[in-house]
């Protein structure tokens, strides 16, 4: 019998000859911009790679369950590129399977996706070698198509949806933003934004929102402590396990339970003073019609005007208009790309879940300077990343244009609730002890010390440097 270590090692081994396929297709004739981004205005250096690296820590997780799943393990992926002047960076990744695609979290075992994901992690880093780019948005750009390629062949799944892809490539986009920003001497987040999209990324919120995450079936209990606490957002799953018509009755019960918890408290940062309703469902409603029930049993109980937003209430496929529904509908997964985001603008959806940590810093640069030019208000979404991930997610958070009602920016962060060793992951944060690390009373400091030190993103990690020490 293999330990875990022995099969990680093995699995890792077998890697360099799996992904081997497809590595002499000619780069050089794929698009440098598939996805309608503009020319980089400044004039950079030009970076070549010529190393590349990879590997992968596995994370227990307490069960956090949504889309009708649950995930236990979370795979924390790393990725090194080094430079041919020898910059050597290493990038961070979290690979969500279940939230990226179903389908594949379904078809396989909870370790398996995740292989399947590290795979084509491990696969744009074979392909980026030897590769010279000025910016990792041209970087992305050219070797998303054939990544994306990869990955519905090792999936085996030809209607594989984007973000999978996406999330994958995650961290080797973290490490090209490392290595173009010591490349080109910067050393803070504002200065590491192309100009094209700096609107999108304008504002300096002194506090961004820390929103925890509850899952279906939450006790109601968890969710009061947590308003107690002094948390004023909180995302709220919906689409609860079972039929369409056993799901909904099942978040009417919860919307009810929550109206009658959280409908008294008060909070300094929105502008009526009342805690607003953020409802996640990932896909679970098939129908519009479904969704109005729901909204309908929100208004007899009085708690309608609450409802912030809701996000991401359709599977991917429903293209139904959602702009008369009297409600902020944001989407997450579905915004995959920033020609994906804009045609959710014209089915009516008025919110964007950003995540720099789960589709790439690059492409979410893109989709928030969208977003500023038709004044569609975004915020950020986790996916239950590591601390230092954290950071960068809090970085674009407290950049972004303040979201309607509320004078804070805001970001998802329920790391702390599902790490069972949080605390550990936290020791290997560069600036751990930084004032704007932990929120207070539901709010993290974003002020000088943080935009003065970038949340410590461009800081070294001791513990995943030494990773590629040979």
């Amino acid at each position: 019998m293999y330990s875990n270590t022995d099969k990680e090692g093995i699995f890792r081994r077998s890697f360099l000859k799996f992904t081997g396929i497809g590595l002499g297709s000619a780069l050089a004739g794929l698009p440098v911009d598939v996805f309608g981004s503009q020319k980089m205005k400044s004039i950079m250096k030009r970076i070549k790679i010529v190393e590349t690296g990879s590997d992968f820590e596995r994370e227990p997780l307490h069960p956090y369950r949504f889309k009708g799943g649950a995930i236990t393990d979370s795979w924390q992926s790393v990725a090194m590129l080094e430079s041919s002047s020898g910059i050597r960076k290493v990038g961070l990744g979290t690979q969500g399977v279940l939230w990226s695609d179903a389908s594949v979290a379904r078809a396989h075992s909870e370790a398996g996706g995740n292989a399947l994901m590290y795979a084509v992690s491990e696969y744009a880093l074979q392909l980026v070698k030897g590769i010279s780019f000025e910016s990792p948005i041209e970087l992305l750009d050219r070797i998303y198509p054939e990544v994306y390629d990869f990955a519905k062949r090792v999936t085996q799944n030809p209607d594989l949806r984007k973000t999978f892809a996406l999330n994958a490539l995650v961290c080797v986009d973290n490490a090209a933003w490392l290595l173009y920003a010591a490349e080109n001497k910067i050393d803070d987040f504002d200065s590491v934004i192309p100009e094209e999209y700096k609107q999108g990324l304008s504002a300096r919120h002194t506090g961004v929102a820390s929103i925890p995450s509850f899952p279906t079936g939450t006790d109601i209990r968890k969710i009061k402590e947590a308003a107690d606490s002094g948390f004023f957002i909180m995302k709220l799953k919906t689409g609860a396990p079972g039929t369409q018509n056993e799901m909904l009755e099942k978040d009417k019960e919860f919307l009810t339970a929550v109206h009658k918890t959280l409908s008294e408290y008060e909070t300094p940062h929105t502008d009526d003073g009342k805690i607003p309703y953020y409802f996640d469902a990932n896909g679970r409603y098939e129908k519009k019609e479904t969704l109005q029930r729901f909204l309908d049993h929100a208004k007899k109980i009085g708690a309608f005007d609450r409802l912030a937003v809701i996000e991401e209430p359709f599977p991917e496929h429903n293209h139904e208009y959602v702009g008369d529904m009297g409600v902020r509908v944001a989407s997450d997964e579905s915004a995959h790309t920033v020609e994906d985001a804009a045609h959710r603008i014209e089915l009516g959806y008025t919110a964007f879940a950003v995540k720099a940590i789960a589709k790439t810093m690059s492409m979410t640069m893109k989709i928030c300077q969208l977003a500023y030019e038709k004044d569609i208000p975004c915020f950020c979404a986790d996916l239950t990343v590591n601390p230092i991930l954290v950071e960068w997610n809090k970085n674009v958070a407290a950049r972004l244009p303040a979201f309607p009602g509320i004078d804070v920016g805001l970001q998802e962060a329920n790391g702390h609730q599902y790490y069972k060793n949080w605390d550990r992951l936290m020791s290997y944060h560069p600036m751990s002890d930084g004032e704007w690390v932990e929120p207070e009373k539901g709010v993290f400091k974003t002020g000088r010390s943080f935009y003065g030190n970038s949340g410590g993103i461009f800081e070294e990690s001791e513990h995943y440097t030494k990773m590629f020490e040979f």
